[in-house]
């Protein structure tokens, strides 16, 4: 390489330098300097899963809390037996509508959706006539009452007379899946 760097007249040299500088400058622009960014992309990514793992860290120390308010949930509220959660849920809703003067027409048979792992839902369409005041009490009692009954659709229109309204409702209550322990061991006693 240096005989023939030194066969060359001194403009030949500077020339062929100077095509072997851009060369180099235009590889480097081509190949390494969009790669400057990597490293602080690097740090990036590292400061978030830093940050990740001391979330998750944080997250089971304290398992033993969350632990504790699962079982505490599962405590709360009452506990119906699998086989008679649709007739408590009918029973509820009988008790309500009769309580708030509220007429019944018709009632679909009742639907079981297991999907959740705490709650068993039973679910209820239910045709009413009644006035507003009437229906309003209604749907306010089963909202309150200890049952976790909710409205998930309601259809209103005017019956013929206009003096009442004729709901379309479609009721969902949650029961708990599973008995709290101290029930099961004070049933497990009983037999």
């Amino acid at each position: 390489m240096k005989k023939f760097f030194a066969q060359l007249r001194p403009l030949e040299r500077r020339l062929t330098v100077g095509v072997l500088v851009v060369l180099i400058l235009v590889l480097n622009w081509w190949f390494i300097w969009p790669h400057f960014s990597d490293w602080s992309n690097l740090h990036h990514r590292l400061e978030g899963a830093r940050q990740k793992l001391a979330l998750y860290q944080t997250t089971i120390l304290q398992t033993s809390n969350y632990e504790a308010q699962v079982k505490g949930f599962e405590s709360q509220g009452e506990f119906v037996a699998p086989e008679d959660q649709s007739i408590n849920f009918l029973r509820t809703i009988q008790s309500q509508a009769l309580a708030s003067g509220v007429g019944m027409s018709s009632m679909s048979r009742p639907m079981t959706v297991t999907n959740d792992a705490f709650f068993v839902e039973q679910i209820q369409n239910i045709n009413v006539s009644a006035t507003d005041d009437q229906l309003v009490d209604f749907l306010y009692k089963l909202g309150s009452d200890v049952s976790m009954v909710r409205v998930r659709d309601l259809e209103l229109q005017p019956d013929p007379p206009h003096q009442k309204l004729i709901a379309n409702i479609k009721l969902v209550a949650s029961y708990q899946r599973n008995a709290p322990a101290s029930l099961k061991t004070t049933t497990a006693n009983v037999k």
